[in-house]
């Protein structure tokens, strides 16, 4: 590697873009494509680092494999970044494979990180343990370090695990302070503001207040009766009664939970999850039909007992019902909180994160756009939607480079 080369891999591991860019501008050899590539994705040119990247794995070629293995993973991270879900995950291993198999161990892990990273926002927590769990962080470089405890940080969150939450993110900081790059140690800032910003509402005995990660974590672990409208779930402790592909019974609930200890009036019910206005026979037929269906499914939590004017929950062993209510009361607030990062997504990658059709998400984002809450930018397969930049996660490049001694 020559010396401008070797600067310029300095430069971007010490987190100075323009500095790379400045040394590699007027070259068009293989490293020095691939570390401008690198260099303007960091600056948010990801549509020309994209281009670069290509350009700079077909000149590596077979002849190299380690550079061409780190161009792939480079692209990938900026497919993650740009939201683009249904990028290679096999190429994605087979660099990570050509990268373990010479000894590259820090961008091997990196390769691993994307990984997590990507089952993460998917909502794979599983899986995105799994990859974290084979990887150890000790001898990475700081900024590697901080990005491994940021993801396990982001497992634990959404697993409500507080405790071992705010340890990660105490490590990510540190790390991020010794890595010296600004993005980084933002990114880390953020996300231990995330934990002290409401997370949902919490309704009971007719009072509403907001709650953050931790009060939402004591809760479940109270006892008390919990009907989460986040995730359409009726839950006790380690009992959880899943009600999403059943929305008039977790309406029903919803109403029953939010009136305890007082009943809910029939008329109530049937204008509420029926979304009708004038109802009749059919209707309250229909409403017994229902009830009947709820009391089954939620047998190991509570009873539903029928009143002089409509019917009351009654939990069998918890003192207390709670509903857990989104922080904003919105149709479309999962798709809002994906939107939420700043990033562009397409609708495809919104649908496979959501876990439905595209279709729907579509659907959905025209909605949002005809109410100026989204907004989109392209045409065809290349339309990507945003929303201004609301509090989260910031999105720090780390991608991949050869070591500056090298």
């Amino acid at each position: 590697m020559d010396l401008l080369i070797s600067a310029a891999a300095r430069a971007l591991m010490a987190g100075d873009a323009l500095g790379a860019l400045n040394l590699t501008a007027l070259r068009g050899d293989a490293p020095a494509l691939a570390l401008r590539g690198i260099a303007l994705a960091r600056i948010g040119e990801l549509d020309l680092a994209r281009t670069l990247l290509r350009k700079a794995a077909r000149a590596f070629g077979p002849a190299h494999p380690v550079a061409r293995a780190r161009c792939i993973v480079a692209q990938a991270e900026i497919a993650l970044v740009s939201r683009d879900l249904n990028w290679s995950a096999k190429m994605l291993r087979d660099a990570l494979a050509i990268l373990e198999a010479h000894g590259d161990r820090a961008n091997a892990a990196h390769a691993r990180h994307l990984e997590a990273r990507r089952a993460l926002l998917l909502g794979r927590l599983d899986e995105a343990e799994r990859i974290l769990g084979g990887l150890d962080p000790a001898p990475l470089p700081p900024a590697s370090r901080a990005t491994h405890q940021l993801i396990a940080a982001g497992i634990s969150m959404r697993r409500l695990r507080m405790t071992p939450a705010r340890a990660a993110l105490a490590e990510a900081r540190q790390a991020a302070l010794e890595s010296g790059i600004p993005g980084l140690r933002a990114e880390t800032e953020q996300a231990l503001r995330t934990l002290e910003r409401p997370a949902a509402r919490l309704v009971a005995r007719g009072r509403e207040e907001p709650a953050g990660l931790d009060e939402i974590a004591a809760l479940h672990t109270s006892g008390a009766l919990i009907v989460d409208a986040c995730s359409n779930t009726v839950r006790q402790a380690a009992t959880a009664v899943p009600l999403a592909t059943r929305p008039v019974l977790f309406a029903l609930a919803r109403l029953l939970a939010r009136a305890w200890p007082a009943d809910v009036s029939r008329e109530t019910l049937i204008a509420r999850a029926f979304r009708t206005k004038n109802p009749d026979e059919t209707h309250r037929a229909r409403l017994r039909v229902e009830m009947g269906r709820l009391r089954q499914a939620l047998r190991p939590l509570a009873a539903i007992d029928a009143t002089r004017h409509g019917f009351v929950l009654v939990p069998r062993d918890a003192r207390e019902i709670v509903v857990l209510e989104r922080p904003v009361e919105e149709r479309h607030a999962a798709l809002l909180a994906l939107l939420a990062d700043g990033e562009a997504w397409s609708s495809s990658a919104l649908a496979l994160a959501l876990g439905t059709s595209q279709r729907t998400v579509q659907r959905a984002l025209d909605a949002l756009d005809a109410a100026g809450k989204a907004q989109s930018f392209g045409r065809g397969r290349a339309r990507r939607w945003l929303t201004p930049p609301m509090p989260g996660f910031a999105t720090t490049l780390l991608l991949p480079v050869p070591p500056a001694d090298a």
